[in-house]
């Protein structure tokens, strides 16, 4: 539990402080675009109203938080219920924080902010995502590779 918890902990503490150095300390929200590494690595100013790649954009901001807390507390109830082991409790920590960071941005701000983006070889990619979605997108792959429930032992049969 305390490794889901830190973990979670981590990922929402991580996406909320990147955003707010990245967006407001350096305002990107004025200056639109930074470049870092191009192409490889831009920093650029989105907000997505959606959910990934702006897919849902329209839909209600009390049915997007609903859901996605409907998510994390189905996972968290799943993982504690299922006596994960330690990476794949450090796997759901960081798809719940990093979906609770992006629950606060659509409380406070109507969507979620979004900064990094990433092109290559010629090929311009015009999304944009946060810290908390690499977080999502890792634990979900860490639960999918590393969940292994517990197999429950047989019930007795009454004679």
């Amino acid at each position: 539990m305390r490794l889901l918890f830190w973990s979670a902990f981590a990922a929402f503490f991580i996406d909320q402080a990147s955003k707010y150095v990245v967006i407001h300390m350096w305002e990107l929200w004025r200056i639109g675009e930074i470049k870092v590494l191009p192409p490889l690595l831009n920093l650029r100013y989105g907000e997505n109203r959606g959910v990934n790649f702006g897919l849902g954009d329209g839909m209600s901001i009390g049915l997007l938080v609903v859901l996605a807390l409907v998510i994390c507390g189905a996972i968290l109830i799943w993982a504690l219920r299922a006596g994960l082991g330690k990476w794949a409790m450090i796997s759901a920590g960081l798809l719940i924080g990093g979906a609770l960071a992006n629950v606060v941005d659509r409380l406070i701000y109507g969507y979620v902010l979004d900064f990094l983006n990433n092109s290559c070889c010629g090929l311009n990619n015009p999304f944009v995502y946060n810290l908390a979605d690499v977080f999502i997108f890792a634990g979900a792959i860490g639960l999918i590779f590393l969940a292994e429930d517990k197999p429950k032992s047989p019930k007795k049969k009454l004679k």
